[in-house]
């Protein structure tokens, strides 16, 4: 029952945060800083994690390649749709859970453990509309450029480590990148991206708007948003990948 509780506590929480927002100009302020918090203070983790991950892939693919009847144009393709496909939205989104989660539910529990919500509220001020969404508004747009950058470093990555070890010729490698591109993978990639933005932000600002006690509860709800958040991530992403490529 407390799990149907939070449910619907969540969903009204949302619509009070769609709802009587604050002045335009004041909430374009908020969404630019947002902006810059949540999506390019991750730039460099994003850089370095794909940069990474497209490197190991491409190892990995060139080294299980063990019959001649696979052309070797097969691991810059294998290394362009894990990136495009599943690593680049899904474990990044599942990287900004973490990183960018923690310090929603952090900053709006403490506004309200502190108080500060209340005061906001008692000035006539939808505090659920001026701390929330700027922050769901600011992800849903820079988390998608976020995702692009990271397709493209994680295809580099593999470039990278084909250039400096051999273990696949610059020429097959790029070839394979090229080979058959559907535009509908990126397209699939950036409509899952914007759900999971939504969900990094508005899951953890659930949990701090609600958050009672101290600095204790604060941290606990901080571990909880971004448990739930990671697990509804995975759950979305098997239902949209269900419903877009099947």
């Amino acid at each position: 029952m407390n799990f149907f509780y939070k449910v619907g506590e969540y969903f009204m929480l949302i619509s009070r945060t769609f709802q009587k927002p604050t002045k335009a100009s004041i909430i374009r302020g908020q969404i630019l800083k947002e902006m810059d918090s949540l999506g390019l203070g991750s730039f460099g983790i994003i850089t370095i994690i794909s940069v990474f991950i497209g490197a190991v892939i491409t190892i990995q693919t060139s080294s299980n390649i063990d019959s001649a009847l696979i052309p070797a144009y097969t691991v810059g393709f294998t290394a362009r749709q894990s990136m495009i496909l599943e690593f680049s939205p899904t474990i990044i989104a599942l990287i900004l859970a973490g990183k960018v989660g923690s310090n929603i539910t952090s900053e709006i529990g403490t506004m309200r453990v502190t108080e500060q919500i209340d005061a906001i509220e008692i000035m006539g001020i939808n505090s659920a509309s001026f701390l929330i969404m700027p922050k769901i508004t600011a992800a849903m747009f820079i988390n998608p450029f976020l995702v692009i950058w990271s397709m493209f470093i994680g295809m580099f990555g593999g470039y990278l480590v084909s250039y400096f070890t051999g273990i696949v010729s610059i020429q097959d490698y790029i070839y394979g990148l090229q080979y058959d591109f559907d535009m509908f993978s990126v397209q699939y990639a950036l409509v899952k991206t914007v759900f999971f933005a939504f969900i990094i932000t508005s899951i953890p600002a659930y949990f701090g708007y609600n958050v009672k006690g101290g600095a204790l509860e604060v941290g606990k709800a901080s571990t909880q948003g971004v448990v739930a958040s990671s697990i509804v991530i995975l759950i979305v992403n098997y239902l949209l990948t269900q419903m877009l490529l099947i």
